[in-house]
Formats: structure tokens, sequence, C-alpha cells
């Protein structure tokens, strides 16, 4: 039987809530390593994870190991635990919530 190979990549990109300029650049390049070291940990290996004020940008290898979304949502749960915990923003900080898919 033949090999089978795969190589999907995903480019994600998501706002901080009401796209408020809250990611600020003192620790932002911080919270993209934290990021990046989420992708590694689930499977993933990540190519790019940038952004600015109110967005992420992430380009990674996709494993095909678990749901788009699950992967997702896990992200902004743990990179906003981060932020909060390492107290880094000094304003209530959340993801924006809604998953909007291009086509």
């Amino acid at each position: 039987m033949a090999d089978v190979y795969k190589k999907v990549y995903i480019h994600l990109v998501f706002a901080v809530k009401d796209r408020n300029a809250l990611l600020d650049k003192k620790w932002r390049s911080d919270v993209f390593g934290y990021i990046a070291g989420i992708l590694k940990r689930r499977g993933h290996y990540p190519l790019a994870v940038n952004g600015h004020y109110d967005h992420v940008h992430l380009l990674f290898d996709y494993s095909l190991k678990e749901l788009i979304s699950d992967l997702v949502r896990e992200i902004k749960k743990s990179s906003s635990d981060y932020i909060k915990d390492e107290k880094l923003c000094p304003f209530k900080f959340n993801w924006q919530g809604d998953m909007v898919f291009f086509q």
C-alpha cells in the first residue's frame, strides 16, 4: 500500500473583545510565545504567531488530530488565563467570542 502524506496549513486570526487595543507592545511577544507553546504541546507546528494591538495571527501546520474549534477554544482560554494570571493587562481582558470562517 502506498504511503499517505498530508500537509495542512491553517491561518487563524482572532481579535480582542470589541477590538480593544489591549495587547501592549511591551508584553504581547510573551503572549505570542505562549500561544506558540500551546500549539506545540497539542501536536501542531507553529510557523508564525504575531499580531498587533487588537488581534493575533497564527500560521501553523495543522496535525489533523483535533477539531479546529476545540484548538481555538483552548488557545483563547489558556492565553487569556495567562494574561490574567501574569497581570499583564490592567484592564479586563477577553478574546472575541464569535468564530467567522471565510471560504
